[in-house]
């Protein structure tokens, strides 16, 4: 198949899809998109199957060099983007011609993501292409790209471009997952401080990576005692013994010793995983009757998007 160069890899660029699933009884994590929504609304608009792999940038974008015309999206956190000296736009479908892709600064967020029609091509494992930092598997030999790596496409491209080409329309975030400086809705725990995490306010720290948000702020009160390791996912929330809770995301272990204080809605993940570090972070206690609601409005919102998208294709 057709491969894509890297020319310079970015600070932490990797492979990824919706993530693995099914194998957290053997301590394998999810991994996949942090924020998943972003990755979906890629592969929906350059016509992919939800779960096909992207590119996950984090601060900053890898340089690559394409062989043939493309279509690709970026989504997510804006990326500065140019092709060839034209500067490219986010949120809806680009058609290249052969060339070198230049992705600079991510801002307003952490993370952007790039989809090309066809998704990358990288071996499953486990039955998912994603990344597992920790693990070391998955992605491109389960590390982030660098450079002088090939990029496989899974299906040769169907663009035909020869300059730079894309709509006037487009998909925006929060089309998806509401506006961006809403509470981080949670269903709290049966823990005696798992309601005064809304009380107080917090910040991102600089600490933090895919494997957990780490908060600061005023340390609740918590006892050092050891307690017995339960099962956790991403999206729950962690006391540890400092009283700066954690929010673990897609790399999260399987297990954890920590208290917990409940759990963050799925559909608020995906804004989780755009705090920078100083960003403030303030939590809404729902209901399970509530997070369920907000999942099914969410839902919505993806199948409207997608019915629209296919129809523009058709």
């Amino acid at each position: 198949m057709t491969a894509w160069q890297v020319i310079a890899p970015g600070l932490l660029t990797t492979v990824q899809d919706q993530g693995r699933t099914g194998f957290g009884a053997i301590g394998v994590a999810r991994a996949g998109a942090l924020d998943a929504a972003a990755a979906w609304l890629g592969n929906q608009l350059v016509g992919n199957d939800a779960g096909a792999a992207v590119l996950e940038i984090t601060l900053r974008g890898p340089t690559l060099r394409l062989p043939g015309p493309a279509s690709i999206a970026l989504t997510g956190a804006a990326v500065q983007a140019r092709f060839e000296g034209t500067a490219l736009p986010m949120q809806r479908p680009v058609q290249l011609p052969a060339g070198t892709l230049e992705l600079g600064a991510v801002s307003g967020g952490v993370r952007s993501y790039l989809a090309v029609q066809g998704g990358f091509g990288v071996p499953q494992v486990m039955g998912s292409r994603s990344t597992d930092l920790r693990g070391g598997f998955g992605g491109l030999e389960g590390r982030a790209l660098r450079q002088d790596d090939a990029l496989p496409l899974s299906l040769p491209s169907r663009a035909m471009a020869t300059a730079p080409d894309w709509p006037g329309w487009w998909v925006g975030p929060e089309a998806i997952v509401g506006a961006a400086g809403a509470p981080i809705r949670y269903v709290p725990s049966t823990h005696g401080l798992a309601t005064q995490l809304a009380q107080q306010s917090w910040r991102a720290s600089p600490s933090s990576d895919r494997q957990g948000l780490r908060l600061q702020g005023q340390a609740l009160a918590t006892d050092s005692g050891s307690q017995l390791s339960e099962p956790v996912a991403p999206g729950t929330i962690q006391l540890p013994p400092d009283g700066l809770p954690i929010v673990l995301l897609a790399d999260a272990q399987t297990i954890g010793g920590y208290a917990r204080l409940g759990h963050v809605i799925a559909a608020d993940l995906p804004r989780l995983a755009q705090c920078g570090p100083g960003q403030a972070v303030a939590f809404e206690a729902v209901s399970l009757q509530q997070a369920q609601a907000a999942a099914c409005v969410q839902r919505a919102r993806m199948n409207r998007i997608a019915l629209a998208l296919r129809a523009r294709r058709s």
